[in-house]
């Protein structure tokens, strides 16, 4: 096994604190990003030279050097075809790759790698998840996209829209998928002072995530349960028997049903949790409140504060009982007094109902959102 000099590829760390320091980790080690395109083409057609190449690179850096080489990959194949869910066919992907990569990497220089590899295998099981969800929706169909991307194109117009590609798309959600996963590499480094033993924070944290992976799991089973019996309910004007729903349910239009009594957006908040958990596991082994990996966390809650927005505005706009619904249960976490939507509207709930059917039209004449654009 190929063993670099290691004071020289990960940096000599004297305190747990220390490994989550990003003038002490990350830091020094960015000029081996300026060079490393220039080192891999010099290498192209030597295995063995990548190999080296590769085990002797600091492995954040090798991670953020791919997650830039992706971006334009993805603006190109998404500006080509005119489909913006390139990043969102990787996204299940992606963040498995970067976690499989810190293990790897750490088994190749003869590194402790035992909470590593759960990490890797946490995060496997997450992907899966993920991923075979997103295929049985269609996500990997031919000329399938997030019907969200569609309302942002009519309302901007194809050369803010080229921008927001560029820029957000391609280059930051390319970024904020290598950033959720960096806290693996705080966990990589502490493994240098403390060893290959599993520490009481390993054992909670890997715990947990493969808890929320759960959640997730009987999240998207539920919605998929619903969405086949409404199928179903609107070709046969039956109900399914095959399916614990009533009409009224199923007239409803949307699932109010199992988690989705209890949280708007069960699969939202697993989703976030995972990987606030993972940041959370960094900063307890390194000893540390906070540390720069805090900017993956809370990237990924912005992200999904802004994308739940704007569902829920549409799903406002569909369907007439979801104003209720925002009412009576929480957007992410439960609230301390959640009300079943199989129970009759209240007076105050009508007039709430009224005053938000009046401001989601003051924001569809604002931004258009009500009517398509001519192209």
């Amino acid at each position: 096994m190929l063993t670099p000099i290691l004071s020289t590829t990960i940096p000599v760390i004297k305190s747990l604190s220390d490994t989550a320091d990003f003038s002490k980790t990350v830091q020094p080690y960015l000029p081996q990003l300026y060079a490393l395109p220039q080192q891999i083409f010099e290498r192209i057609n030597d295995a063995q030279g990548l190999k080296e190449l590769y085990i002797s690179t600091n492995p954040v850096i090798g991670s953020l050097g791919f997650a830039l080489a992706l971006a334009p990959v993805v603006l190109l194949v998404a500006e080509v075809n005119k489909n913006y869910s390139q990043v969102d066919r990787l996204w299940s992907i992606i963040p498995v790759v970067y976690n499989c990569h810190y293990a790897i990497w750490a088994h190749l220089n003869g590194l402790p790698t035992q909470r590593l590899d759960h990490v890797m295998a946490v995060t496997v099981i997450w992907g899966l998840r993920l991923t075979f969800n997103y295929w049985r929706k269609g996500g990997y169909s031919v000329g399938s996209e997030d019907y969200r991307w569609n309302i942002v194109k009519d309302y901007v117009g194809p050369y803010v829209m080229f921008a927001f590609d560029v820029v957000f798309i391609s280059l930051i959600q390319s970024l904020l998928l290598w950033v959720i996963t960096t806290p693996t590499y705080i966990l990589l480094l502490a493994g240098r002072l403390i060893g290959d033993e599993m520490s009481n924070y390993d054992n909670v944290f890997s715990k947990v995530m493969f808890a929320i992976v759960l959640v997730e799991f009987f999240a998207d089973q539920q919605q998929w349960s619903y969405y086949q019996a409404r199928t179903k309910y609107r070709e046969t004007a039956k109900v399914p028997q095959d399916h614990n729903y009533t009409r009224e349910q199923l007239d409803r239009g949307f699932n109010t049903s199992g988690l989705w009594a209890y949280s708007r957006h069960p699969n939202f908040a697993a989703e976030q949790a995972f990987w606030v958990c993972l940041y959370q596991w960094a900063c307890c082994e390194s000893y540390t409140f906070t540390n720069w990996t805090f900017a993956a966390a809370m990237g990924y809650l912005f992200l999904f504060q802004a994308s739940t927005w704007l569902t829920e505005l549409l799903s406002a706009q569909k369907y007439p009982e979801y104003k209720i619904y925002q009412q009576r249960v929480g957007k992410f976490l439960p609230r301390l007094v959640t009300k079943s939507m199989d129970e009759p509207k209240s007076k105050k709930e009508e007039e709430k109902e009224t005053k938000q059917t009046k401001t989601i039209k003051k924001i569809e004449k604002a931004t258009g959102m009500g009517k398509t654009k001519k192209r």
